[in-house]
């Protein structure tokens, strides 16, 4: 069975309940199933030391998880336009998995939820396809045929899924947002499929 990983560091929920999202579209195609991990939080004084089994959610990802999937979707929320810091580091741990090109040729995906309309959407996405680009992953966005693009006044972009939060991060997702996340677990499932064929 094909396997779509679908990694992401969520600090409120949101990106979580994005991921799950994106797992369910994924989960729509046969042939391929979607596996859910996290990553655990880091310390601006030292680094943090969490078990090796969360006290909630999706269990949390090893370099084996990346290496074993068939394609990728990764979510982030948004740290001052960019990914946040437990997500990179976890990125920043790959480069045994670069050194043997074993990214390379695998499609990947990404998401993520900010707390402004204007707080970084589409950079946030960017830095999370670059690691991806060097690992010579191929990069999927959202095509304007899912029409919510066109509609949308939350979250919502060609390069990836995102979310609006809101100011106290507790906004629900939008029924379009909801859309674009599971469209994107689909494109990803879909064209993982076409490329192990």
């Amino acid at each position: 069975m094909n396997e779509i990983l679908v990694l992401y560091y969520s600090r409120y929920g949101a990106t979580a309940e994005m991921a799950r999202l994106v797992a369910r579209g994924v989960g729509e195609i046969p042939g391929i199933e979607a596996r859910l991990r996290t990553v655990p939080g880091v310390s601006a004084v030292c680094e943090t030391v969490a078990g090796s089994i969360p006290d909630q959610g999706a269990p949390y990802a090893d370099v084996d998880d990346l290496r074993d999937c068939a394609g990728l979707a990764l979510g982030s929320p948004t740290r001052f336009g960019n990914m946040a810091a437990p997500l990179k580091y976890f990125i920043d741990s790959t480069n045994s998995l670069w050194l043997g090109a074993e990214l390379a040729g695998k499609p990947a995906a990404v998401f993520t939820s900010t707390s402004s309309m204007h707080g970084g959407q589409e950079t946030t996405l960017w830095s999370m396809m670059l690691p991806l680009m060097h690992h010579g992953m191929l990069i999927l966005g959202i095509p304007y045929s899912e029409t919510d693009l066109l509609r949308t006044d939350a979250g919502g972009t060609p390069y990836g899924a995102s979310h609006l939060a809101g100011s106290d991060s507790k906004k629900p997702l939008t029924e379009a947002e909801q859309r674009l996340c599971r469209a994107l677990g689909k494109r990803l499932a879909e064209t993982t499929l076409k490329l192990s064929r």
